[in-house]
C-alpha cells in the first residue's frame, strides 16, 4: 500500500522493480519492451537469453542493469483477439504473477505499464480496469507501493456516464472566474473593526472567508444580504473544538467509526509509515490530498470533511477544480478512493493518498 496512477516514462521509475511487457521469447521487441532493453543496456538481453522464455500470463525476474530500478520483472501478455479467448484471465495473471515475484523478493515498490495495450491490441480502458482491480485485490493483503504508469487520461475507465456527470457538476459549480472573491459593496470594511464580544476580525479574500482573533471560518458563497452570513455556527461551538488538532480529530473519528488503524489508512491509500508518523505527532500537518484521503476513508459528510480539513489549515473551494470533484463524490456519498483517483487523473488533477 498504496496504489498510485502516474504519468511517467517507466524506464525512469526509481522503484525496486519495473515490469516489462515482454514477448514470450524475452529477447526484446518494440514499445515498452524495446525501451526497457535500450535503457538497461546489453546486460539485460544477455541475462534474458538464459531464462528460456516465458509463458503467456507468467513472469520472470532479472537485474535492472543501467536502469534506476534494482530488478526488471518480465511478463508476456496475451494478444487480444475477440475478448472471449481467456484474454482477461491471462492479463490479470500477468499482473498477479509479477506482484507475487516482487513479494517473494521482499520488494517494497513496483511499477507496471499497461500490458498488452500496444501492438497486442488489448483495448486500453479494459487493460486499465483489469490492472487496477488485480492490484487493489493484492494490496488488500500485502504492504507494497504499486505504480501504474500510463501516458494519458484516455486510458482511464471511469465510465462515460460518470465522466459526463462529473463534468456537468464541474460546469455548474466551478467558480474559476470568481477565484478572486470580493466582499459585497454593502459589507462594512472589517479589517481591525470590533466584532461581537470585542473580537478583532477581518476578511481574507486569499483564504475565501473571515478571521477573528480566535479562529477562522469560510463561506463558500455570499448571500444577497450581508446580515447573518458571517457566522455559520455559534462561536461557542467553534471554540469548543478550536484546540483539537488534525491528528486528534482523525484518531477520534477512527474510534467513533469503530475502525482499525490499518483499515483506515488502507482505505485512504496511505502508506503505513506515514500513518504512524501522523499518529505519533499531535501537531502533524498533512498535505491537503492526504487530509482529504482520510475524510474519504472515514466516509465523512461535506461538513465533517470541511471540519477535518480546517484542522490542517485547508478548506474546500469553488475556485478549485480538484475541490469541486471531491465535493461531487462526497455529496453523492461515493467513497471509493480508487474510483475518485481515476476521476481526478482523468481531469488532470492531483490524486489522493500518500
Amino acid at each position: 500500500m498504496p496504489f498510485h496512477i502516474i504519468r511517467n516514462d517507466i524506464t525512469k521509475m526509481q522503484v525496486d522493480a519495473i515490469v516489462n511487457a515482454a514477448n514470450r521469447s524475452l529477447l526484446g521487441g518494440g514499445g515498452v519492451d524495446g525501451a526497457i532493453h535500450k535503457a538497461a543496456g546489453p546486460g539485460l538481453l544477455a541475462e534474458c537469453k538464459m531464462l528460456g522464455g516465458v509463458k503467456t500470463g507468467e513472469a520472470k525476474i532479472t537485474g535492472g542493469y543501467r536502469l534506476p530500478c534494482r530488478y526488471v520483472i518480465h511478463t508476456a501478455g496475451p494478444v487480444y483477439r475477440s475478448g472471449n479467448e481467456n484474454e482477461a484471465a491471462l492479463l490479470a495473471s500477468c499482473y498477479l504473477s509479477s506482484l507475487k515475484i516482487a513479494h517473494e523478493r521482499n520488494l517494497e515498490s513496483i511499477a507496471f505499464p499497461l500490458i498488452s495495450a500496444g501492438a497486442y491490441g488489448y483495448p486500453r480502458d479494459q487493460v486499465f480496469r483489469i490492472a487496477a482491480d488485480t492490484i487493489r485485490a493484492f494490496l488488500a493483503n500485502h504492504d507494497m507501493t504499486v505504480y501504474l504508469v500510463i501516458f494519458d487520461s484516455a486510458s482511464m475507465s471511469i465510465g462515460q456516464a460518470l465522466f459526463y456527470d462529473i463534468r456537468r457538476y464541474i460546469d455548474d459549480n466551478y467558480a474559476e472566474q470568481h477565484a478572486n472573491l470580493r466582499a459585497p459593496e454593502n459589507m462594512p470594511e472589517v479589517y481591525g473593526d470590533a466584532m461581537p464580544d470585542g473580537a478583532s476580525s477581518g476578511y481574507e479574500p486569499e483564504r475565501g472567508g473571515f478571521f477573528y482573533d480566535q479562529g477562522f471560518t469560510t463561506i463558500s458563497a455570499f448571500p444577497d444580504e450581508y446580515e447573518g452570513c458571517l457566522f455559520q455556527r455559534e462561536l461557542e461551538d467553534l471554540f469548543d473544538t478550536i484546540d483539537e488538532s488534525f491528528t486528534q480529530m482523525l484518531l477520534r473519528k477512527i474510534d467513533e467509526r469503530g475502525m482499525k488503524d490499518s483499515e483506515c489508512y488502507k482505505r485512504a491509500n496511505i502508506d503505513r509509515k506515514l500513518f504512524s508518523k501522523i499518529r505519533s505527532d499531535i501537531h502533524y500537518r498533512p498535505k491537503k490530498p492526504t487530509a482529504i484521503a482520510f475524510a474519504i476513508a472515514l466516509e465523512l459528510s461535506l461538513m465533517e470533511t470541511s471540519e477535518l480539513l480546517s484542522k490542517a489549515g485547508y478548506a474546500l473551494s469553488k475556485s478549485s477544480k480538484f475541490d469541486v470533484i471531491i465535493e461531487y463524490f462526497i455529496s453523492k456519498r461515493i467513497y471509493d478512493i480508487h474510483m475518485i483517483n481515476e476521476a481526478l487523473f482523468t481531469f488532470d488533477q492531483q490524486l489522493l493518498g500518500s
